[in-house]
This record gives structure tokens, sequence and C-alpha cells, in this order.
């Protein structure tokens, strides 16, 4: 096991690692930029180092200062947490060659699985369904036309490098399609420095489905289940909840089985996610791979028992699986995450500054993942993450009530948050009868707009 490791990460995600370090008798040392200096991963951590000032570029994501902190500190290993340096393939080239271990998958595959339409091709090569589409790169308008005309509008034009929505474009006709797709282009150039496109059928209401793996670093991969993501806003996830409604145990074992095919092939290692849409018939096709530990992993841990973090450690410091997880994986109740955004819950506009309650629920099937605290401020720099809020329950009704209960006692004051949302979508009969789908919050919104205007509500 490692003797002392880096958190390449900030937030709660920092001290989430922080904790599985702790139980697992390994030392922690923190990285910070000055925004984060009173920040509960330092405070935590055994060891913590500034790298710089606030602004990421400058602090969290430049690889020489992470590097240096880690050799000042004489480090085994960095993790990366998600986002920031996570899916960076040079970082994990540059940590390999300073003899530091990163946690998570080799670059190699780390290169081949971001690479969004790179990925596609070899799941699809696996067996893996994937949507018709376009083979590779679309090099321009005119090839674009040709590959649409041939899979049908709609279409869906994606950015092969980044995520979050941007750089996508959703095409219903010949005539639009060159002006979306330079916009869709230059946003992705800009986003992620890389402005190349390919194209899927678009699927009009999906729901969206992930399923969570391990791989040793010896040929072994299982698969954990699913978590249900269809809850979104602009691509961006509100709620995740595992299992799926949609997903019954034969889908679950089939999906296992062409997983730990595919990805034995590849080569992969540690902890990863892939991604999925179900089309309106329960089909499901892959879309892309995060390989790195997910922001919403507690829902996964919850009706499984595994802690994904430990096991991230343990499969980098080379256990085989079968020391891991020594018996059978079974899923136990129902999961519900709740992303709690410092964001007006109305408006989406970031929220930053001083918290001055801060009042977390408790009780029986409740969890919250956060580094925030009362006094402490959310600066303007960053994701605006500010907690998890995790319900376990022995079925969706227990876990339902649960967090409505939850989300009751959580006192956020000082900044706005997404809890006055996220109380809303909890009382919708369409989220509690589980009939929803990625398109879920636009509906939500129509809802919510008549019922102001019958109220007489400005």
């Amino acid at each position: 096991m490692f003797r002392k490791v880096l958190i390449a990460n900030r937030g709660e995600i920092a001290l989430r690692v922080i904790c599985a370090c702790k139980e697992l008798g390994i030392r922690t040392v923190a990285v910070y930029s000055e925004a984060d200096r009173n920040s509960l991963h330092v405070r935590f951590a055994d060891e913590a180092i500034c790298i710089g000032p606030p602004r990421s570029a400058e602090s969290y994501l430049n690889v020489p200062a992470v590097i240096s902190a880690a050799e000042i500190a004489d480090v085994d290993a960095i993790h990366p947490g998600y986002g920031l340096l996570s899916e960076n393939a040079n970082f994990a080239e540059v940590c390999r060659a300073s003899n530091i271990k990163f946690i998570g998958p080799p670059p190699e595959v780390t290169r081949l699985m971001g690479e969004k339409e790179k990925a596609r091709q070899a799941m699809k090569k696996a067996k893996v369904p994937i949507l018709p589409g376009s083979d590779g790169v679309i090099q321009s308008v005119e090839e674009a036309l040709e590959w649409a005309k041939s899979v049908g509008f709609p279409v869906i034009l994606k950015a092969t490098a980044g995520g979050g929505g941007r750089g996508m474009r959703v095409v219903r006709s010949a005539e639009e399609l060159p002006g979306l797709f330079q916009a869709a282009s230059t946003e992705a150039a800009n986003a992620f420095g890389n402005g190349s496109l390919y194209m899927e059928k678009f699927i009009e209401r999906p729901r969206h489905i992930e399923f969570q793996i391990l791989a040793d670093e010896h040929g072994n991969v299982i698969s954990l289940g699913e978590r249900e993501c269809s809850i979104q806003r602009r691509h961006q996830k509100l709620i995740e909840e595992a299992p799926s409604l949609q997903v019954t145990q034969k889908m679950r074992d089939d999906i296992a089985k062409t997983l730990k095919r595919s990805l034995e092939h590849v080569g992969y290692q540690n902890a990863g996610t892939i991604e999925f849409l179900m089309d309106e018939d329960g089909k499901l096709y892959f879309i892309e791979m995060n390989t790195r530990i997910q922001v919403e992993h507690p829902v996964t841990e919850m009706v499984t028992g595994i802690d994904l973090v430990k096991a991230q450690l343990r499969i980098a410091s080379g256990e085989k699986l079968s020391s891991i997880l020594p018996e059978p994986t079974t899923i136990r109740g129902h999961a519900i995450e709740c992303r709690i955004n410092a964001e007006h819950p109305e408006k989406f506009t970031p929220s930053a500054g001083k918290i001055n309650v801060f009042n977390v629920p408790g009780g029986n099937g409740i969890r919250v993942d956060t580094a925030q605290y009362a006094e402490g401020v959310v600066p303007p720099y960053y994701d605006s993450l500010i907690a998890k809020l995790i319900a376990h329950g022995k079925d969706r009704e227990e876990a339902m009530a649960r967090m409505q209960r939850a989300l009751d006692m959580f006192v956020v004051e000082g900044i706005f948050t997404t809890i006055p949302l996220h109380r809303g979508i909890f009382r919708d009969e369409e989220f509690r009868e589980g009939k929803f789908d990625t398109k879920f919050m636009e509906r939500y919104f129509e809802r919510e707009k008549e019922r102001r205007e019958a109220d007489g509500i400005q």
C-alpha cells in the first residue's frame, strides 16, 4: 500500500479521498490555491502546499506546480479526483515519468477513451451497441451533410474532446446544419482547444444511464451496476439514482459481460464509468466513457456497500479485485443523490460568497459529502458544487421520503443554493412515478410556470 498520496483536487472530492486514505493508513498531501487557504481539505490533510493564485489555470491545472508539490512532499502516488486533471493523459504521463503512481488508467487508455469518437469505434469493435453515426471525425460541412443524409435527421454534432454539453448541437434539417456545425466546432475549440466533431443519430427522449466499473492491473474487470442520470439541465446532472427503474437484472448481467469483454480488450485499469443512452424501446447505446471517479459515485457505494475510492487506491497499489471484492456484488435497496450547487435555484446564476449558516441533515439513511462549513467562503473561481446529499432506503419510496426530509433540514444561508429546486422536483408527480427522460427539466419548468401563473405568482 502507498505510504503518502497527494490529492490533485479541491472541495468535497479532495476531502473524500483524504477520508479513504485515513482509513487505509495512508498519509495525505493537499494542494490548494490562495483562494482555498481555509478549506477543509487543507485542514484535514497531513500536509498542505499552496500551488498558486485562485484561478485554476494558475493552480489546480498547473501541472509543473502539482508535480513540484508531489516531489517536495515525496509522495508515492497522486489521486486526481474528478474534473481538473483527472482525465488529462499528459498529466498521467508526467506522473509516470516522475516515478509517481497516477491513480487511474494508463495514459494511453485515458487518451483513447477521452477522444469520444475513438472510444466509440473501440466499443463498436468490442460489440458494444453504439448509435448510428459518422465513422470518425467529420472534416467538413459537406461531409457532415452526407452523413446526416445517411443517418437521417435529427442528428447531433458532438465535440470529440471535453464534455458538459459544450460543442454539441442538435440538427433537424439540412438547411441549419452549416451554421450549427460552425457554432459547435468554434465552441469546442474555445472550450477544449480542439474543434473536431463527430455525428450521431439524435434520440428525442432518451434516458441517460451509466455503469460503474472497476478493473485491476491484472486484467480483471467487474461491473457494479448502473446509475440513472436523466435529471439534467443543459447536460449537467442534478439528480442521480441507483439502480435505474428501467434496467432489468437480465440487462444488467448482459451489459456486465459486454463491458468486461470490451474493457479487458482495451486494457482498462482502475475506476471508470461507461455512459449510455436508452431509447424509447429500452435499447442501450454507448455514448462515452469517463476514466475517473464520478461525482455521483456515492449512490453506487450506498447500494453495493463498496468504498470506490478505497478500491481505487488498492487497485493502484497492485491488489487484485478478488482480494478487494471477495464476495459477489449485490444491489441492496435504492439510493438517490442531489447535487447541491451554489446557484440561484431559478436563474441558475452562480452565487459565490460567505456562508453564514450551514446546517447539514443527518438521520438514518442520509449521507452528506461536502467541504463547506458555517463562516466558510464559496469562491467564484470554481465549479458551483458545494455538497452532495445522498439518501438510501429499502426501496425508491423510502429513499425519496428520506431525501425530502433531508432537503427540508438542509439549511444554507448567505448564498443561494439549488435546494429549493430539488424540493420542487421531489414533489413532482412525473418524477415520483419515475416517468422521466433527459427532457424532464424542460417539462418541469413549463409546469412550474403554469402553476405560478395560475396562482398569480410573478
